[in-house]
């Protein structure tokens, strides 16, 4: 079945899981290193141009930001996580508030993770994919700004993520992105019919 992801609208932001909507229905999170392109991915996928707030600065979406869809579904814009210039205990809050929000949600169906593709599997990307692992939570990586490669290099970081996965998180999958051009954007919304949908 699926959902019409043109119908997202905002819901509500909030500062750490405890604060989140009634835990009910079903809901797919996103998360990525602060410049791994999360709002622009988010705006792609759901057709509208300023759903989320995108920034030339990495870090700026510092609550959990939650998004209804018309069925009654949530996507959930998670902290950047790794890169953004604040504060050490302003991160430690962040990682902390994400970690409860990804251990406590029953309503979480699935995390889509975002990876630069010119830059994939950063220290944080590999801690978040054994950690998901490890709670049997599954994920499906994006790996984002494709159209700044060209179809060789971009097929050759899909390949080399696609096997090297399976060290982290064997069953997660693993696709080409680009906001810009929306690459991938079909791809990616099937993953989300497949997880909201059940």
């Amino acid at each position: 079945m699926a959902l019409d992801y043109r119908s997202a609208r905002f819901l509500t932001s909030v500062p750490d899981a405890s604060l989140a909507p009634d835990d009910e229905g079903a809901e797919v999170a996103f998360a990525g290193r602060s410049n791994a392109g999360k709002s622009s991915a988010l705006n792609a996928l759901t057709g509208q141009k300023a759903l989320a707030r995108t920034s030339k600065t990495p870090g700026r979406t510092q609550q959990i930001n939650f998004f209804a869809l018309a069925s009654g579904q949530r996507l959930v814009d998670l902290p950047g996580y790794g890169y953004a210039k604040v504060p050490q205990a302003m991160k430690n809050k962040w990682q902390r508030s994400m970690v409860d929000y990804l251990q406590t949600r029953q309503s979480l169906r699935g995390l889509v993770m975002l990876m630069d593709c010119r830059h994939p599997l950063t220290d944080y990307d590999q801690q978040m994919l054994l950690w998901c692992a490890d709670v049997d939570l599954p994920v499906h990586v994006l790996l984002t700004k494709a159209d700044k490669l060209k179809r060789g290099p971009a097929g050759n970081s899909l390949l080399a993520v696609r096997k090297r996965l399976a060290d982290f998180h064997p069953g997660a999958s693993v696709q080409l992105f680009s906001s810009l051009k929306k690459t991938g954007v079909d791809e990616a919304r099937a993953v989300l019919d497949n997880w909201l949908a059940n």
